[in-house]
């Protein structure tokens, strides 16, 4: 398939056209024509060309290039998508995805919300997929080159692992979950009698049909070795508009993370009303080595990896198929000087559930502290 994406910006406009119309000492025709050439602006303009080519049901490549009037370059992804299972390849690397992705430039979100442009990113993937022991692991390289930027920032310091140089990276986790108690779906939720006979009737999303209590945890270790000249300290740069960083960057590291969740849902979302309401909790601690030696040598560097993070999400449903949504994601540490958690990002959304989808719908979402905001078509929601 083949499809051009078009993009305009009618906010920078507006605003320029005002100012035309503001600086003029009378209202004339040349005014109006001159304001009329805003429309030909190259930097309200954006398109994009994407194209996937399907080589079988399991392999695919993906190809797309942008361009932004106000940059003069063109930017580009490629990505090559292969899942074995079943064929050849599949007899040694069996359930395996194996993904190929390079990008010029490719963009990379912190834990700030703040977007980092790295000029040309590669990286090979190899990755289990989920099973019922619960044991999953993956294998990787990646490279970046040039100084990342940043998008939508004026300053801060840009993540080491953005800086120039190649990893290799390996992952492993055990997941396990267990009901605390739950509700299964029977053939009377399906099917509904009434005086008029009787009517099928499935929940708005096959995710949420069932009620039930359930705590979940996830542990793992990571393992990244980089290599090069600048694989042992992220140099400061003295160059105009790049962020510099004095963090150290270790040829050979090695952590453990875990995730601890708690999820409470009550109602099977097929009625009108009052008929979904869910609450999910999850733990997450990125960083065991950090958050070890933050307890035991009171050293206050590494907040970000050392302090616990709590994310909480509440859905209820509105009326049928639409729900209203809270992602919040907490920081269980002091900043600026006050004491106890804060929030680093919140995010409020109304989603419409499409019940032919089975689990597709149309979210609507905002989040106020990246002042970012979209409108999207999901067709699954895993």
């Amino acid at each position: 398939w083949l499809g051009l994406i078009g993009q305009f910006r009618p906010k920078k406009l507006i605003s320029a056209i005002k100012t035309e119309l503001q600086s003029a000492d009378e209202l004339e025709l040349p005014v109006f024509r001159d304001a009329a050439k805003h429309f030909l602006d190259k930097s309200l303009y954006s398109v994009a060309l994407a194209t996937q080519l399907s080589l079988s049901p399991s392999t695919s490549l993906l190809w797309s290039t942008e361009r932004q009037g106000e940059k003069k370059v063109n930017s580009a992804k490629f990505q090559s998508f292969a899942s074995f299972q079943s064929n050849c390849i599949g007899i040694l690397l069996p359930d395996h995805d194996i993904t190929l992705d390079a990008a010029w430039p490719e963009l990379f979100m912190d834990r700030k919300g703040k977007y980092w442009e790295v000029p040309e990113s590669i990286s090979l993937d190899m990755s289990s997929l989920p099973s019922d022991s619960g044991l999953q692991y993956h294998f990787g390289i990646h490279k970046n080159s040039g100084h990342p930027q940043a998008f939508n920032a004026l300053d801060g310091e840009a993540p080491s692992a953005l800086m120039p140089g190649l990893c290799a990276k390996a992952a492993f986790s055990y997941q396990k979950s267990k009901d605390i108690w739950r509700r299964k779906e029977t053939k009377e939720d399906l099917i509904i009698k009434t005086d008029k006979g009787s009517y099928w009737r499935p929940s708005y999303d096959v995710r949420l049909r069932e009620p039930h209590a359930a705590i979940s945890g996830i542990i793992g270790g990571t393992c990244t070795a980089w290599f090069g000249k600048g694989s042992k300290n992220v140099e400061s740069q003295s160059e105009d508009n790049i962020p510099t960083t004095n963090n150290k960057r270790s040829p050979l590291s090695a952590d453990f993370f875990g995730s601890a969740c708690y999820t409470f849902q009550h109602g099977q979302f097929r009625k009108l009303y009052g008929d979904l309401t869910r609450v999910d909790a999850r733990l997450d601690l990125s960083s065991l080595s950090s958050f070890a030696k933050r307890i035991f040598k009171s050293s206050s560097a590494n907040k970000s990896l050392s302090s616990p993070r709590l994310n909480l999400i509440f859905q209820q449903q509105v009326a049928g198929p639409i729900v209203f949504r809270v992602d919040s994601k907490l920081l269980l540490d002091s900043k600026a000087g006050k004491l106890g958690p804060h929030i680093e990002d919140v995010i409020y959304s109304l989603s419409y559930s499409l019940r032919l989808l089975r689990s597709g719908k149309v979210v609507a979402w905002y989040s106020p502290k990246r002042k970012e905001g979209m409108i999207e078509l999901r067709l699954f929601e895993f």
